[in-house]
């Protein structure tokens, strides 16, 4: 199977149709700022585990069937140790749900399980490249990995792979930042993340200090110097779960925050990312659970004083998205907003300060952007930046 390097851009901006899939927390590397860390540690976790193959699959069709995504980012922990995971990217291919994997891409220093993967149809790797050389080594905890990676990096390139990367703005990282997006630039990545360090998933239970998380103040100088040779190159660049206001507004546009990312193609739906989110859905044991709509996600907030009403409003998909944004980010990850914000002309559009992030610096960063009035739309600077759109996808998201 082959996969298509043909992409157009656009500043159109719809509605994500790309799900996910945790294949288990089993993992090659020790990254410390891994969200599954404590996960990916203990091997008893319920979800350290791989599914097997069947599961695998039951899920990715149920993507198709019920869910309408047609593509998915397939992940762990480390997917290319998975042992069917050609198998399972093969699978994909044949209904329709176009594969991309997550990964350290450590295995693929090895020629031949690339072309296995590029034989079975993958369409694209999301690469994380966080820092490279003996920086690389000790974030990951492994001896030499920086090299093996450069060295799979160079096989995806040789066998025609398309790829991506991602960054995790961690503190360890910031000195090297701009290198990584020069790899990215010299070694023709179609786009480059930076995710700002986040307290998800395990990182919740105390997992951030001051020795790994800086400050937005620490971050933004190499962040946007980095931004400026990715956008002087023509590379894709955005950043995740970053504040607005903590860059300059001429920036704002590659910023995409819990009410902007499902308006990334290359970002997850939240509708099917409620149901693949769910414990049963990302363990080994256990059958898969029933499908639940993002209207009935949404009823499981404690914003909806009367769900049954919820249940029957006349609500726009859009506005289901953005009430699943807010969950997302007020409850879920207990974002907050600082005393400045409150007369912040974007504070509607901006998730805030991460929820442990005031206790470690304060809150004093943040200053208030005057705009004459209030920002209501969630697309208000991301839809100025042009966004890549594989072949594939041409005749739903640039045509309608």
């Amino acid at each position: 199977m082959t996969t298509t390097n043909a992409i157009e851009k656009t500043t159109r901006r719809i509605l994500t149709r790309r799900g996910v899939l945790w294949l288990g927390q089993t993992c090659n590397l020790r990254c410390h700022f891994c969200y599954f860390l404590d996960r990916v540690r203990a091997k008893n976790h319920p979800e350290h585990l791989f599914m097997n193959l069947d599961k695998a699959k039951e899920i990715c069709s149920t993507l198709v069937d019920t869910y309408g995504n047609n593509s998915v980012d397939i992940q762990g922990g480390e997917p290319t140790i998975h042992p069917d995971i050609n198998a399972l990217v093969r699978h994909c291919r044949d209904i329709n749900l176009m594969p991309t994997l997550i990964t350290n891409a450590i295995v693929l220093s090895r020629k031949e399980e690339c072309q296995r993967l590029r034989d079975a149809g993958i369409r694209d790797m999301l690469i994380s490249v966080n820092g490279l050389g003996e920086t690389y080594d000790t974030i990951s905890g492994v001896p030499n990995s920086h090299k093996r990676q450069m060295a799979a990096l160079d096989n995806i390139r040789e066998i025609g792979i398309p790829f991506r990367f991602n960054c995790v703005l961690a503190k360890s990282i910031l000195s090297g930042l701009t290198e990584v997006a020069r790899l990215a630039i010299d070694s023709g990545a179609r786009v480059m993340n930076f995710i700002a360090f986040n307290p998800f998933e395990d990182q919740q239970k105390n997992g951030r200090s001051l020795e790994n998380v800086p400050s937005y103040m620490e971050v933004s100088g190499p962040l946007t110097n980095s931004l400026d040779l990715l956008i002087h190159a023509g590379v894709e660049c955005n950043v995740r779960y970053y504040p607005l206001c903590m860059v300059e507004d001429r920036y704002r546009k590659y910023l995409y925050n819990f009410q902007q990312l499902p308006y990334d193609l290359h970002e997850w739906d939240y509708a099917s990312w409620s149901w693949t989110g769910q414990q049963s859905q990302r363990m080994r044991d256990g059958h898969v659970t029933p499908v639940v709509s993002l209207r009935e996600a949404n009823t499981w907030s404690r914003l909806f004083n009367d769900k049954d009403a919820y249940m029957t409003a006349d609500i726009s998909v859009e506005d289901e998205y953005r009430h699943s944004a807010f969950i997302r980010a007020q409850e879920h990850c207990a974002y907050q907003y600082a005393p400045q914000c409150s007369t912040c002309s974007i504070k509607n559009i901006c998730d805030g300060f991460h929820g442990d992030y005031a206790p470690l610096f304060s809150a004093d960063e943040a200053h208030s952007v005057d705009l004459g009035g209030e920002v209501n739309d969630p697309l208000y600077y991301i839809r100025q930046q042009e966004k890549i759109v594989e072949e594939e996808d041409w005749n739903w998201a640039l045509k309608g």
